[in-house]
């Protein structure tokens, strides 16, 4: 970790400068540009966990141990906050939806981390190239794509029912703010409008009273109302999160637990975390310009001993936030210290079970709202990484295996080997995806098309018939 060098005064930055991720603000500002790293990672980082019915109040303090430890493997040169990861809410749900566990859950998703950690061992000795030849743009952006739509039924059964009204006004109210709000305010926009849904909810319980709709504790249709601080009024102020007492509805520390058909469902979201960060050190080498492809090994490493570290103790998988980029984008100040300052916050916002409860009792219908964005984000976000990489869909190599692992996923078609072990949704989709795309390029044709670099993203010259138009290649497969 690097010693931080004071920049300038410690007070301004002259235009045309940057504070390097080497370099501090007066310890005050570094603070408060910490504070608001906390705040633009925040909405994220605490509603991904109550989506996979675990601790928020832990996942937060985790997200604020693993930043710092990110920051340590990466030496300080990746300016970055570690906040709850998107990637495993598919395999979460698959899980979930079987019977599984929390411990399950955070014991798949602990194997998840080291395999991550381990393919960033290679990649630190092999280059950052080998990624891209095993995953290219086609094939990253195919398995984000389904792990967000792979979704779309949780929303439908699980959160809706809850409340679909309140679900409908909080997604109306979450798109104009992401659209029509600006800057930091348009950063936090899904926090605010989960303040806005839970207010809402609090109103209607006052005025219209309870309501009779789904409720997912009692597996049925009750009468409750929206809003419920029982948990809350119990809570201490300062303490650690809770422990586990799933009999009693309470998920907090404790221990993990293995089983391979769970860790097969989860397995997919490493290849969403590798796409993640490597598009991320991308940014970060961009805005900071620095070469970082010599870091693309460690970024890997960090994140995924940090998603093992924290589902070790039930917290939450990790992954560099995006959101944070922003922060940096609009401060210029790039410096690491904000981050470490970060994750002190996050740690002590962390010891504040009261705090937990707050998050914990975000009524059903709000949650509805506001998944039915994220998840079809989440999605999107695969169809981004096609388009930036210019993938050709006119070629059958990128587009048949891509087809039916899509498919597969989103319709959660499932293929079983016996009693105790099937694959289905997005362990399948992922696998179909992958294996069939490798398979059909040893099989295609070298010839113009340019099999070899098909899904990379780089763009060759197509063969032209005689008349000087491009040939069908779509067509011809009928």
């Amino acid at each position: 970790m690097p010693i931080w060098t004071l920049h300038g005064d410690g007070k301004t930055i002259a235009p045309g400068e940057v504070v390097t991720p080497s370099e501090r603000l007066s310890w005050g500002r570094t603070i408060g540009l910490g504070g608001q790293h906390v705040v633009s990672m925040f909405g994220a980082t605490f509603v991904f966990p109550i989506i996979m019915g675990l601790n928020p109040q832990l996942a937060v303090m985790m997200s604020g141990f693993c930043t710092l430890f990110f920051l340590l493997v990466v030496k300080g040169r990746i300016p970055s906050y570690l906040g709850t990861s998107a990637a495993f809410v598919g395999g979460i749900a698959a899980i979930r939806a079987q019977g599984g566990t929390s411990a399950q859950v955070t014991g798949a998703i602990l194997v998840s981390g080291l395999v991550l950690a381990g393919i960033g061992v290679l990649i630190h000795f092999l280059g950052g190239g080998v990624v891209f030849k095993i995953l290219p743009p086609v094939v990253t952006g195919a398995v984000v794509m389904l792990i967000g739509f792979n979704l779309a039924p949780v929303v439908a059964g699980t959160y809706w029912p809850q409340d679909q009204w309140v679900a409908l006004t909080v997604m109306v109210v979450l798109v104009v703010a992401s659209v029509a709000l600006r800057g930091f305010l348009g950063r936090v926009a899904i926090f605010l409008t989960l303040l806005f849904g839970y207010v809402l909810s609090w109103v209607l319980d006052l005025t219209t009273g309870m309501i009779t709709s789904y409720d997912p504790v009692a597996g049925a249709v009750t009468e409750h109302f929206r809003v419920n601080w029982d948990g809350v009024s119990s809570a201490s102020w300062i303490g650690l999160p809770p422990f586990s007492d799933e009999a009693n509805g309470i998920v907090g520390i404790h221990a993990p637990s293995f089983s391979l058909t769970f860790i097969v469902l989860v397995l997919p979201g490493v290849i969403a975390l590798i796409a993640e960060n490597a598009g991320h050190v991308k940014a970060v080498a961009e805005i900071t310009k620095t070469d970082l492809d010599p870091m693309m090994g460690r970024a890997l490493i960090g994140d995924g001993l940090a998603t093992t570290i924290a589902t070790s103790v039930g917290g939450s998988p990790t992954t560099t936030y995006a959101e944070n980029i922003g922060v940096m984008a609009a401060t210029k100040v790039y410096s690491t210290a904000a981050y470490a300052a970060a994750g002190v916050i996050a740690m002590l916002l962390g010891f504040s079970p009261k705090f937990g409860a707050v998050i914990s009792a975000t009524p059903g219908g709000v949650l509805g709202g506001i998944t039915v964005v994220l998840y079809g984000i989440i999605g999107l976000l695969g169809a981004k990484i096609w388009k930036e990489n210019g993938v050709d869909f006119g070629n059958p190599l990128n587009l048949m295996p891509i087809a039916a692992g899509l498919i597969i996923a989103i319709g959660d078609v499932e293929l079983t080997f016996s009693d105790s072990f099937s694959l289905s949704g997005i362990a399948l989709g992922t696998i179909v995806v992958i294996g069939m795309y490798h398979l059909c390029r040893v099989i295609a044709p070298k010839d113009a098309d340019n099999a070899d670099d098909a899904g990379t993203g780089r763009h060759h010259p197509k063969p032209t018939t005689d008349d000087g138009t491009v040939p069908d290649r779509v067509g011809q497969l009928t």
